[in-house]
């Protein structure tokens, strides 16, 4: 069977603003994410990380252990890369910055969740805690027009006539 596209995916470009909100939506939807390490040399170290946060200037914030391999990879080459995914079908987002460690008690404070005494089981207060800082500086988001129940229809009915039904947007995220 052949498919024949009857319409293009469409490309809406995201200046910062946008592009901050889209971010949110999607850490908000699904906090998890690969976070990828040592891109200078093409390596691609590749681990999954929780998204703690992202914050108006669009930063996004993590717990993590100090000592790990990620934050030697971040201390020796700062270049990131964060892989989302809202689900197996739409959603998807690769964005890109530099990340930084600290250990400052007031930001683990702020990102603490209950969740987070599973990897920390000395709570808020355990000192191997550390705080990962992405400086988001651009990205790219393909995502549906109508959402995950018309897409699956879309879908359904492309696999019947043969005809593509792409609804998706996608574009650049100005960061």
């Amino acid at each position: 069977m052949v498919i024949k596209t009857d319409k293009k995916m469409s490309t809406k470009n995201l200046s910062t603003a946008d592009a901050i909100i889209k971010l949110k939506e999607f850490v908000d939807s699904n906090a998890t994410c690969f976070f990828c390490t040592n891109i200078a040399d093409g390596k691609f170290d590749t681990r999954p990380m929780s998204s703690q946060q992202v914050d108006d200037e669009g930063n996004v914030w993590f717990l993590s252990k100090k000592g790990s391999d990620k934050d030697f990879d971040i201390k020796r080459d700062d270049k990131v890369q964060l892989l989302y995914s809202l689900s197996s079908h739409s959603g998807f987002m690769s964005v890109q910055g530099k990340a930084t460690t600290t250990d400052d008690q007031a930001k683990i404070d702020e990102l603490w969740t209950p969740i987070a005494k599973v990897w920390f089981p000395e709570g808020k207060e355990d000192p191997s805690i550390s705080v990962i800082k992405v400086t988001t500086d651009g990205g790219y988001y393909w995502d549906t027009e109508h959402g995950k129940v018309v897409s699956f229809i879309k879908m359904a009915a492309s696999l019947v006539t043969g005809e593509t039904k792409d609804d998706g947007v996608q574009g650049t995220m100005s960061l």
